[in-house]
């Protein structure tokens, strides 16, 4: 073997053994890499000036707008989070499950994938369920393995229902590949892959697991009721003799209302996915707004509406200035729009002068510069990697590897699939797609496989990373906050049949590729790679 295939093999297993020693993401990244440039320089098999193309993809990550979603939907999370969205919900739906057989557990998977839909923060989602659901269906005599199964897989939807972080930086990721393995084909147009095109293609299989998860936890109360009993109707009462229906629709309102404003104008054309992150952020605070203490919410309600209005208005009459003709009816949705933002500007001024006096502003701000700095530091860590990995030629050896492998584009892909949910086992998803997508994501294109087919294989693998032990970041979520009696074996050994059923989702998804292809086609009508 060439001694730059040995050096490229040795970066990539070096940066996994140090991750997986638990150093910082970023810096394991960044430095490994600088020490295997020099060592290569020093060998003559690498060529330094290769690290002056480092600070132009730094320049080109800090231009990126569909990045700039990434802290907009941490915001959006974090401040939900604060807002006590997920105890409302799982108060609503547990009165509105409980009383069938798994009613608790169904309650559970519902609200995870109610908060997936309008947060996406796992960890967040797994402590509060956590904390709240578990002692609950314990005392109500659920079994310790199903309820923590339950609860940590419907915890990480978060990382394939849309809009989800994951598919954010996925969908940037699968982007460049796309347009890479293009241009090596010789098409120097290609269609171009977004955001939406993922969050389009991931609803119909997030959906579907959700629809797994329940039907799991209706076989399973059906064959083994103790396992999963019904709580009785009285023990399910509302405070105030308050209905369920009135509970559930007072405790849906707010998280539909985020759901159908961030991913309704997404998947409508309406706003990019970096806009409709704003909407959700904006949208995030005046909920947060309405739950900190004060007496005037008028403003907030006000500005809600006028929000709503600036997106109707968006989708139907075109709002550009200094055109040369404008017809009246546009200039009135142009008024109209003024008018609203000013209604907008004033219920956002009321709503961060509340939470600021609480604050809650201090608290979403710091979580969300941490989470932020922390994945924009492994990006940059990451353009590192690729750059000295592709001047070690390991592109060269993956790629040969692959296009060698047996049954062509099937045998690479089942490699692929296999490696990536092996790394999960010790590897965070945001680092499996950093360092592993941008080598292989290129290959696999080149062999005519469909871009958003590939992302959304590639996300639902991913999703595995949160749950595989010994290392899935929501078993430890939960370990954090489970009761002494739950001991760790009950959540490695619930978390089984959840993990399996995220398998044979993905064999689905493998076998009708038109499960993820269906909603892009008929929302955007052609997509990239037919």
């Amino acid at each position: 073997m060439i001694l730059y295939e040995i050096l490229g093999l040795l970066l990539f297993v070096t940066v996994c053994i140090v991750l997986m020693a638990g150093f910082p993401v970023g810096f394991t990244l960044g430095g490994v890499s600088i020490a295997f440039a020099v060592i290569g320089a020093l060998f003559g098999v690498f060529d330094l000036s290769f690290m002056g193309f480092v600070s132009n993809r730094i320049f080109g990550v800090m231009t990126n707008e569909v990045l700039i979603a990434v802290p907009l939907f941490v915001f959006m999370g974090v401040m939900l989070e604060r807002s006590k969205v997920a105890e409302e919900l799982l108060d609503a739906m547990g009165a509105a499950f409980g009383n069938l057989p798994g009613g608790l557990g169904i309650s559970v998977c519902v609200v995870g994938a109610l908060l997936a839909a309008s947060t996406g923060i796992v960890g967040a989602t797994v402590v509060t369920m956590g904390l709240l659901s578990l002692p609950t269906m314990l005392n109500r005599g659920y079994d310790p393995k199903l309820a923590t199964g339950a609860i940590c897989a419907s915890g990480t939807l978060g990382q394939i229902i849309p809009p989800s972080i994951v598919l954010v930086v996925l969908g940037d990721q699968i982007s460049n590949a796309y347009q890479d393995a293009q241009r090596q084909m010789g098409n120097f147009a290609p269609d171009p892959v977004s955001v939406g095109d993922l969050f389009a293609g991931a609803l119909i299989p997030g959906l579907m697991l959700v629809g797994l998860y329940i039907l799991f936890i209706i076989v399973r109360a059906i064959i083994s009721p103790s396992d999963a009993p019904p709580v009785p109707r009285d023990a399910l009462a509302g405070d105030g003799g308050e209905s369920v229906a009135a509970r559930a629709l007072r405790a849906l309102v707010a998280p539909i209302v985020l759901i159908v404003a961030v991913l309704g104008s997404i998947l409508a054309g309406v706003a990019t996915p970096t806009e409709a992150a704003a909407v959700g952020a904006v949208g995030a605070t005046f909920l947060g707004g309405l739950r900190a203490p004060g007496t005037r919410g008028m403003p907030i309600y006000v500005a809600a509406a006028c929000l709503v209005l600036v997106l109707v208005l968006t989708g139907f009459v075109d709002l550009r200035l200094g055109r040369e003709q404008v017809s009246s009816s546009e200039q009135i949705g142009i008024y109209l729009a003024a008018a609203a933002c000013v209604g907008l500007i004033w219920g956002l001024v009321a709503a961060l002068r509340r939470i600021a006096a609480d604050g809650t502003l201090r608290e979403v701000s710091q979580a969300t510069t941490r989470i932020s700095a922390m994945v924009f530091g492994i990006v940059i860590g990451a353009q590192l990697f690729s750059l000295v990995f592709r001047g070690l030629h390991g592109d060269d050896i993956v790629h040969e590897f692959l296009v060698n492998l047996p049954g062509g584009a099937v045998g690479a892909m089942f490699a692929v699939m296999a490696l990536m949910f092996l790394m999960g086992f010790f590897l965070d998803f945001i680092e499996i797609v950093f360092v592993v997508v941008p080598v292989v994501a290129p290959i696999l294109l080149m062999m005519d496989l469909n871009p958003i087919w590939l992302g959304i294989m590639i996300a639902v693998n991913l999703q595995t990373s949160f749950l595989t032990p010994p290392f899935g970041f929501a078993l430890f979520y939960l370990r954090g906050v489970a009761p002494p009696e739950v001991l760790t074996s009950h959540i490695y050994r619930g978390i089984i049949p959840f993990v399996l059923l995220q398998i044979s989702m993905l064999g689905a998804i493998a076998l009708w590729p038109e499960l993820t292809l269906w909603l892009p086609r008929l929302i955007y009508g052609t997509v990239a790679g037919g």
